[in-house]
Formats: C-alpha cells, sequence, structure tokens
C-alpha cells in the first residue's frame, strides 16, 4: 500500500487528514496525521509518530508530507522512518497544502512514488493563486 503521511506544527496535519476524508472518502486507511502540539516535548512526538505508522509495513511506501521543510514534524518523522529501515520507499515532500495532499491521495496509486513529485510540486503550485471576484455594473443595478 502506498500512504499518505501528514506531520505538522499544532492542528493542521489532522485538520487536512479532515478536509481530506471530506474529499476524497472518509475512513481511507492509506491517510495518517500526527501533529506536534504547542508545549510538547519531541520524544513524546516522536512517539506518536511511531503509534502512527504502526500499520505500516517493510513493503509499503510513504509519501510524507510536512508543513514546513526543516520544521521539527518533519524532521522528526523522517528519523522515525529511519530507524524503521523505510527511508528507501518514502518520498518527503516539505510545505503542504489541501491541493497538494488531495492531488497525492487521488494520484498516488497510478503512479511510481518517485514520480509523484515532478507532477504534484508544479500542480500545487498552479493552485496558488489571488481569488479576484469582478463585477461589471449593468443597467439594471441602478
Amino acid at each position: 500500500m502506498k500512504y499518505v503521511v501528514l506531520v505538522s506544527h499544532g492542528r493542521l496535519a489532522p485538520g487536512l487528514h479532515s478536509a481530506l476524508d471530506m474529499l476524497a472518502g472518509e475512513g481511507r486507511e492509506d491517510i495518517l496525521s500526527v501533529s506536534l502540539e504547542n508545549g510538547m516535548g519531541s520524544d513524546v512526538y516522536a512517539e506518536n509518530v511511531r503509534k502512527c505508522l504502526e500499520t505500516v509495513k517493510p513493503e509499503d511506501e510513504i509519501l510524507l508530507f510536512g508543513d514546513l521543510v526543516g520544521g521539527s514534524p518533519l524532521t522528526t518523522a523522517a528519523n522515525v522512518i529511519a530507524e524503521k529501515n523505510l527511508l528507501k520507499q518514502t518520498v518527503m515532500i516539505g510545505g503542504m497544502s489541501l491541493p497538494l495532499v488531495l492531488s497525492a491521495v487521488l494520484m498516488k496509486d497510478g503512479m511510481e512514488l518517485k514520480e509523484l513529485p515532478e507532477m504534484l510540486i508544479p500542480e500545487a503550485r498552479e493552485e496558488l493563486k489571488e481569488f479576484q471576484i469582478t463585477g461589471e455594473d449593468s443597467e439594471d443595478d441602478i
């Protein structure tokens, strides 16, 4: 199985997980999330990551998304993944967003793990844009 694992500061990862439940189907076993809560020690967070990854088997693959490249949640999760000898079958991406992780969930099973960042990152960048409402005055509005 290919897992999408979300890690973050605060409640971002569980919040994205909840949004994915709405958009990609509730109760999916291939989406996992864990967060570093305010005041939580790194040892407690690392143990939470270990618990989160309990279902991942050596033959599985992981697409790991973190909120910040180099942030504690992502680096700690990477250390736990290394500890479990799963680095070779893991791809890590920092700067997660809903469009990025939704595309990952929907596309991951149709692509090789190592190809996913090439497709996902440009697509996520394209989704980042200003939203503008344009209204045209009409004579009926006067």
